[in-house]
């Protein structure tokens, strides 16, 4: 029996706007559901029904969320005509088991897959091994998410042995950057890339050139925002 993904929104072609293929052609597949709660998060409508994020908005997910056929996201993501496909959220790998067949077929077709995560879920093996690639964004105090929720060493443990997982953090100051130095060196992290916080295209703009310098000197990758810096927090593109 086909199972179905809680789906929040399906959108492409477009390019993928951070980190290690920044700029790339792609389709978006976005998940409903979060088990983190940050408060600066640029995607609330997939999880924060209550208001509890710096919007104040209550997103109703009867209007936000959808039960989809594994085969009817398939039919829409091979619609667009991309190499790559991200897989974001929400947090995607709170539905991971389901999205195995997804995965499977995608790779049949020839696509590249990334999924976005938060770094709280360990890798299914039927993932690795259909090469996904995970870009893996662990969340700083400045989320206001406690740190027992929003750091689990298990799981980045199994993340950070993967040679497919880069580890893309956002920040806005240099504290920030030695938050990300601790977890560095405890976990190991290798292909660090540091992303300004900010919705819109001035935020980011001004935060990425108060890091860029310290990023350098760290011996890490800065990335931007494109989407943001093209479009602000405008949804679907």
């Amino acid at each position: 029996m086909e199972q179905d993904l809680v789906v929040n929104e399906i959108f492409g072609p477009t390019v993928q706007g951070e980190g290690r293929s920044m700029g790339r052609r792609c389709a978006f597949l976005r998940l409903g559901g979060c088990n983190l709660s940050c408060s600066w998060c640029d995607t609330p409508y997939t999880w924060d029904w209550t208001g509890a994020g710096d919007s104040g908005v209550a997103h109703d997910p009867r209007k936000e969320l959808h039960r989809r056929p594994v085969g009817d996201v398939l039919a829409e993501l091979l619609g667009f005509g991309t190499d790559l496909i991200v897989i974001s959220g929400g947090e995607p790998l709170g539905q991971q088991e389901r999205l195995v067949p997804l995965v499977a077929a995608l790779t049949a077709h020839g696509k590249e897959i990334e999924i976005e995560t938060n770094g709280t879920h360990a890798a299914l093996p039927e993932l690795v091994d259909a090469g996904v690639r995970f870009n893996v964004s662990p969340k700083l105090s400045h989320s206001g998410d406690p740190l027992r929720r929003r750091i689990v060493p298990d799981a980045l443990t199994n993340l950070s042995a993967l040679p497919s997982s880069t580890f893309k953090f956002v920040c806005q100051n240099h504290r920030d950057l030695d938050e990300v130095a601790e977890l560095v060196d405890t976990f190991g992290l290798a292909s660090v890339w540091i992303m300004p916080i900010g919705r819109t295209a001035d935020d980011v703009t001004k935060h990425m050139g108060e890091l860029a310098d310290a990023v350098v000197e760290r011996g890490w990758n800065l990335t931007t925002r494109l989407h943001t810096l093209l479009w602000d927090d405008t949804r679907g593109v």
